[in-house]
């Protein structure tokens, strides 16, 4: 698992790049923001823009970064019919931390970024955010990046790797 990280989570982390490779369409994206004075995660995959939201993180419960998405990962994918491995193997023991490389998957992560604050301010604050409708609302994002197709949908018609 390669996580890509802005600038702004790097920082957080204390910058633990551990690997210097060009993009893939298997990567995964991590940005931190702020809902309502609250950090907040949001981890994309960069070939369907299948997204993760997580909700008033603290710096010191991101540590290691991969332990703490992996579970979240599975269990979006999991709440919508898909095996584990769906979008490549989730290890929770070990992952590569590289900065982002895709300004296209950053654009995306930025309007979905909206979305999650406007799911908050609109259910009157994070405490009262329903997580699984907003999961629900991420997950069909339409982005002219991907021909308006669904993040569901890629995912669902994502050929099968082999070696998984």
């Amino acid at each position: 698992m390669l996580l890509r990280c802005t600038t702004r989570l790097l920082e957080l982390l204390g910058d633990p790049i551990t690997e210097e490779r060009p993009a893939s369409p298997g990567d995964w994206y991590a940005n931190v923001f702020w809902v309502q004075r609250r950090k907040c995660l949001l981890v994309t995959h960069a070939d369907t823009l299948f997204s993760v939201f997580a909700p008033a993180v603290r710096a010191a419960g991101l540590r290691p970064l991969h332990a703490f998405v992996a579970p979240l990962i599975t269990h979006q994918l999991a709440a919508e019919g898909f095996p584990a491995d769906a979008l490549g193997p989730l290890d929770r023991g070990r992952a590569s931390i590289a900065k982002t490389a895709d300004r296209q998957v950053l654009g995306c992560m930025n309007d979905l970024a909206g979305v999650c604050q406007h799911a908050a301010a609109d259910a009157g604050g994070l405490v009262r955010l329903d997580l699984a409708a907003l999961h629900y609302r991420l997950h069909r994002n339409i982005t002219s990046p991907r021909d308006y197709v669904p993040a569901i949908d890629l995912v669902a018609n994502r050929p099968q790797q082999t070696g998984r």
